[in-house]
């Protein structure tokens, strides 16, 4: 597994490295200027200030390596000195917003809980929604819960999370007045009350993305259960007479979860790309919203690291499903 885990490492790292270099120049070279949404009147003379303040007037390459020594080296340092107090960033200068002049870091650090408390809530939730459902559907395939389910399951494809988003509100929130509409983000939960309001705010979005996941991944569950349980053995284990859920559960679920398992993981980072649209309905000031604003600001610095750390999360992901599927079956490890 060592061996397996060094090899997939090896081709990760230079990926980054590739990607890195892609991510920079394609919004580099978009059109577009931080300074456009300033007044008209400010002189030619202090614009060129301000463009020089920011570093906007360095060459391309000279940017591309201040911002990757900024994001790989001077970010972490500052963060083990505030988690050690060791010093070791001493006066390395971190990567800043060109729109709010603050660490891109700490404004990340300071959205992420959001993202991931509804959009990690919504895609949990669809996971395990998926994978009861779809070894249901399989083992008694055209049934009326395989019908029932499937027509559930086809209304979560077809619809867009914003469409289905808009119906939840019109219901729950207009007609019906029992949910929030909007995302509070300043809500602290301190006690019971607070709980119930966080739980009641999160209902919607959650519920939004748990529908579209659990619609994706329970198609891959029925179709690789109803393929697993079609195998020689798994007929040779109700010939020895095992119940029905040990050869369901124990013999079929293990060898029908390797595909599904590399569906799951490699779903997660098209949750937070999900998250862009799911945050604009609801008002959920988390990832997706700050990577709207800062495209609107033409604020580089913060959407070269979002999209850069979008494509980390891709990259660890497939790793993860890589492993995930070489331990359950290692025939892929030796391979």
């Amino acid at each position: 597994m060592l061996r397996f885990l060094l090899r997939r490492l090896a081709w990760a790292i230079p990926t980054l490295a590739l990607i890195s270099l892609v991510v920079f120049l394609l919004l580099d070279l978009a059109p577009g200027d931080p300074l456009s949404q300033l007044p008209l009147t400010i002189p030619p003379e202090v614009r060129e200030k301000m463009r020089t303040a920011l570093g906007a007037d360095q060459p391309m390459m000279v940017r591309y390596l201040l911002w990757l020594r900024q994001l790989l080296v001077a970010e972490p340092l500052h963060l083990l000195d505030r988690l050690t107090g060791a010093g070791l960033a001493g006066d390395t200068p971190r990567l800043l917003s060109w729109q709010s002049r603050a660490p891109v870091a700490d404004i990340i650090a300071e959205r992420l809980p959001q993202t991931l408390t509804v959009i990690g809530g919504g895609y949990l939730l669809g996971v395990l929604i998926a994978l009861p459902l779809g070894i249901w559907q399989a083992r008694w395939p055209r049934g009326w819960i395989d019908r029932l389910g499937g027509f559930a399951m086809l209304l979560g494809l077809a619809l867009p999370t914003f469409v289905t988003g808009l119906l939840l509100i019109l219901v729950f929130s207009v007609e019906l007045g029992w949910l929030p509409s909007i995302y509070d983000t300043t809500l602290r939960v301190s006690d019971g009350e607070n709980l119930a309001r966080q739980l009641r705010q999160m209902a919607m979005p959650v519920a939004v993305l748990a529908l579209y996941n659990a619609a994706q991944i329970s198609r891959y569950m029925r179709s690789a259960m109803i393929d697993t349980l079609g195998q020689d053995y798994i007929r040779t284990a109700r010939a020895k007479g095992l119940i029905e859920p040990v050869v369901v559960l124990v013999h079929g679920l293990r060898n029908a979860l390797i595909p599904v398992v590399a569906v799951i993981a490699l779903g997660i980072p098209g949750v937070f790309a999900g998250a862009i649209v799911t945050e604009q309905v609801f008002r959920v000031n988390g990832i997706g919203q700050l990577l709207i604003s800062a495209l609107q600001a033409h604020d580089l610095p913060m959407v070269q690291t979002l999209v850069f750390v979008f494509a980390v999360l891709i990259v660890l992901c497939n790793l993860l499903a890589d492993l995930a599927c070489a331990m359950l079956d290692p025939r892929i490890r030796h391979g």
